[in-house]
């Protein structure tokens, strides 16, 4: 079948602001999108810039904004998709080149919440492993399933304006930890998130949550988040 593909595009060296520029592939209604893509950069305009990598829904790189909605390219099939296929790079973050951006201001809210497991630090080798229960495991399983692919964050219309917000992916990581029957860094966590640029600047728009390629119940982790830092409850 004939795909139609209108396509966002920017080039520094050239282009004063992006311009949408129209391609046309031939494709099977099972492919996807990334595949499709792949053809107007391989066949079509080698000056085609974007990201991605594992191509199986699982490394993240390749968020996009797809007919106005946040998703995966390679996750997004060509017979479920709308004609001509419009496709813009993710909102929120500085345009580099094409669907190309700046991905620093989203990271650096990411490790703002410190992402990893705080422990005691005299114990560097402890004498045995950490255990817990799988009902402790099944508490923060959830938010254990984010690829850091800024699809929900991105959606945010408070991150659309103001990019201190630490944003969605990075309360959904500190979720993961706050909840972790093993850390002991929960407080210093939530301490982090009751600032001004944290957890409360939530509106609870739902975005994210429709965004989440991985199905990530992020509005309820959101919310989760701010009882835990209102009520010192983990």
């Amino acid at each position: 079948m004939d795909v139609k593909l209108r396509l966002l595009r920017f080039n520094p060296e050239s282009d004063d602001k992006p311009h949408f520029e129209n391609y046309e592939v031939e494709a099977d209604p099972m492919d996807r999108l990334l595949d499709c893509l792949h053809l107007v950069k391989w066949q079509k305009d080698s000056s085609l810039a974007l990201r991605r990598s594992c191509a199986h829904g699982v490394c993240g790189s390749d968020a996009m904004v797809v007919n106005g909605v946040n998703a995966l390219a390679c996750k997004v099939l060509i017979k479920d998709l709308e004609q001509p296929i419009v496709v813009e790079p993710i909102r929120g973050l500085p345009l580099i080149r094409d669907f190309i951006v700046d991905m620093e201001p989203f990271f650096a809210g990411y490790r703002a919440v410190k992402p990893w497991l705080i422990v005691d630090e005299s114990q560097h080798e402890p004498e045995r492993e950490r255990l817990q229960s799988p009902k402790e495991r099944e508490r923060f399983d959830d938010t254990t399933k984010c690829i850091l692919c800024a699809a929900c964050t991105t959606s945010c219309p408070i991150f659309w304006s103001d990019e201190e917000y630490v944003g969605p992916a990075a309360i959904v990581n500190a979720h993961r930890f706050i909840f972790d029957s093993r850390d002991q860094g929960s407080r210093e966590r939530l301490e982090i998130l009751s600032q001004r640029d944290g957890v409360f600047k939530c509106r609870t728009a739902f975005n994210c949550t429709a965004a989440c390629p991985r199905g990530i119940k992020v509005t309820q982790a959101i919310q989760e988040v701010k009882r835990a830092a209102l009520f010192q409850s983990f």
